[in-house]
């Protein structure tokens, strides 16, 4: 059965529809309000409803597909291409449903569990960001008073003590009070991003997936429960390269009258993820003991980026292949074969 495509523009308050009525051809395109959304297509045949990947387009795809409806969600990038003339919600939601109908990757509809992890992720990612701002303004501040202290939060602690005691004497009290508060205020969001991480190893051990693929050298809590999370359903890829280049961990190409030149790495994909495979490639390289034939080959033949970002697509196909086919992990060979059926 074809199902009547719907295209979906999503917001806070009003959601705009576009679709064309398959018997009379009649264009509809037309604002709903939020809270009458869901009660649009409950009566409705399935339909196919595309959106863009966006705020809150996770959650009503979930409720769509309860429903009984399909759903693609599509990047941004992906659907402006088709946008034309002023950008407004009716456009927007025309070049939704044109973008629908073209081939496309589409983003996996995560479960609610999955989108919770990657919540947590989100919020230490945060807090992560605002402990290296704090140090780093710290750092800038004090150095306006002659004092220069090496990068890193190890060369803080070590050295704004005594710092502060210098410059007791020669500052108001009410700044180096601060500057301390400031300083002691590091500890209380190292606390915040331990329990966060405390709460994602307690999932990653009721998380047979997740536990799976930490067994691959360099893939930790973090890059293992994001992976997972993720990528959603591990099929919804044809291959592990499929997934690489989704991270955007395979080469650009340029090039024209049938000579491409390989570029850079794209950079297209998830750039939270991609990082965390480059940093445990990274740390692959620099510690572990047997690294394996492989890599000490390319180690010696290519630049150590060329080498990290190498490992680090190999190290998201054995992911993909893992989850795809229920593989453990293996040393010599990535991944065994599954056991013959009886």
């Amino acid at each position: 059965m074809k199902h009547t495509i719907v295209g979906v523009d999503i917001a806070k308050n009003v959601m705009q529809v576009h679709w064309v009525d398959a018997d009379s051809g009649e264009i509809v395109n037309k604002p709903i309000k939020r809270a009458v959304f869901l009660e649009y297509f409950v009566n409705r045949p399935p339909c196919l409803v595309g959106m863009e990947s966006c705020g809150g387009s996770q959650h009503w795809a979930r409720r769509l597909i309860e429903m009984g409806h399909q759903v693609k969600l599509m990047p941004a990038k992906f659907v402006k291409a088709f946008v034309t003339g002023n950008k407004n919600d009716a456009a927007d939601a025309r070049a939704i449903w044109m973008a629908t109908q073209m081939p496309s990757k589409e983003v996996a509809v995560k479960t609610e569990a999955q989108q919770a992890v990657l919540a947590l992720h989100r919020m230490r990612q945060q807090l992560v960001k605002f402990r290296t701002m704090q140090i780093n303004s710290l750092r800038g501040l004090l150095t306006e008073y002659g004092e220069v202290m090496g990068t890193g939060r190890a060369a803080l602690d070590r050295a704004i003590a005594g710092v502060l005691e210098r410059l007791s004497g020669r500052l108001p009290a009410i700044l180096i009070d601060t500057l301390r508060e400031q300083w002691n205020g590091l500890e209380a969001l190292d606390q915040q991003i331990a329990q966060i991480e405390r709460r994602l190893q307690a999932w990653m051990k009721q998380d047979d997936a997740s536990k799976a693929i930490a067994a691959i050298p360099g893939v930790g809590l973090l890059s293992a429960t994001a992976a997972v999370a993720t990528m959603g359903h591990a099929k919804s890829f044809r291959s592990g390269r499929e997934f690489a280049a989704w991270l955007g961990l395979v080469p650009g190409q340029t090039g024209s009258g049938g000579k491409v030149e390989l570029l850079g790495i794209s950079k297209r994909g998830d750039r939270y993820l991609r990082t965390l495979l480059i940093h445990g490639a990274r740390s692959v390289i620099f510690h572990a003991k047997d690294a394996g034939a492989w890599l000490e080959q390319l180690k010696k033949r290519r630049p150590l980026n060329v080498v990290v970002v190498a490992l680090a697509n190999k190290m998201a196909r054995t992911i993909w292949a893992m989850l795809a086919h229920q593989r453990p992990y293996q040393k010599d060979y990535g991944s065994v074969p599954p056991a013959p059926a009886r």
